[in-house]
């Protein structure tokens, strides 16, 4: 089987890196911050000190870090993965990032005989667990069909839609979908609240009929509870529409709603200092 590396432990990346070696793949994975790769290379994996280090024992390279210029650092930095791979290898970029980002890796990987797809997910932490992410992904076709297998442990709906960085503009296209649904869930439960219905009993009716959707399903019975806990910051998140709405820009579209809940997330984040917080967390700023 192909030696796999992986570059990102987060809430994510480590969930996806435990299906991957449960599927029996031999996986290396480096993180900035070494203690949150501990539980994994006491399952399995092994550690390797720098990007570089991966890139060099591994056949196929994953990232999933944070923002862009991390994205960059991994790859194009001192002791970066194109630092320490060769020809014939192939680097998948889980991140969502920006698709100039995902065209500059493939453009590099192919001047130098190597692999590059740009593969973004949604799902969150529970789709991560359960290897039910939804995967859209960007790059040279022959080597999206060789990296099926690998997709389909860890997805469950994986679809390729062109060239690189055609996967990151679809990831935005789920981005501002998504945007919609949190608002909307969030005013959701303040309407319930000020109307003294019982929330958990909107919950099981509004989820029974054309109201359904993942976020509110997902993240409303976190809210109930109070928790908080991210299975995606918010300040991820706000990097995303962000993304999104700079491509729109370019493009020439005025998304006004997407503007919009970028506003109420920069003052979740930049504001309120609640980044780290999950996107749910929202509610918390009303």
């Amino acid at each position: 089987m192909m030696k796999l590396g992986w570059i990102g432990t987060g809430v994510m990346g480590a969930a996806i890196v435990r299906n991957l070696m449960m599927a029996g793949y031999d996986v290396t994975v480096y993180n900035r911050t070494k203690s949150k790769a501990d539980a994994l290379v006491a399952a399995g994996a092994t550690w390797a000190a720098t990007p570089a280090a991966v890139a060099e024992t591994s056949d196929v390279i994953f990232t999933m870090v944070g923002f862009p210029r991390d994205v960059e650092q991994v790859y194009f930095g001192d002791h970066g993965i194109f630092s320490g791979l060769a020809a014939g290898k192939t680097v998948i970029d889980m991140t969502t990032s920006q698709p100039k980002l995902a065209v500059k890796i493939a453009t590099y990987a192919r001047e130098h005989d190597m692999h590059a797809l740009d593969a973004p997910v949604s799902g969150g932490d529970i789709g991560a667990k359960n290897a039910t992410l939804t995967v859209m992904v960007g790059g040279d076709a022959d080597t999206y069909e060789a990296m099926l297998p690998l997709f389909d442990v860890l997805g469950h709906k994986v679809n390729h839609f062109g060239a690189a960085g055609t996967g990151q503009h679809a990831k935005m296209a789920n981005q501002i979908m998504i945007a919609g649904t949190m608002t909307g869930l969030t005013e959701m439960l303040l309407y319930t609240k000020a109307a003294g219905l019982d929330p958990e009993k909107v919950l099981a009716t509004l989820s029974s009929g054309g109201a359904d959707n993942w976020s509110m399903d997902n993240y409303v019975p976190r809210i109930l509870k109070d928790d908080y806990t991210p299975g995606f910051f918010a300040r991820h998140f706000l990097k995303d529409l962000r993304i999104a709405l700079s491509e729109a820009d370019a493009m020439g579209l005025d998304l006004v709603a997407t503007a919009q809940a970028k506003r109420l997330y920069e003052v979740m984040v930049d504001v309120k200092g609640l980044g780290d917080q999950g996107t749910q967390g929202l509610i918390n700023i009303y």
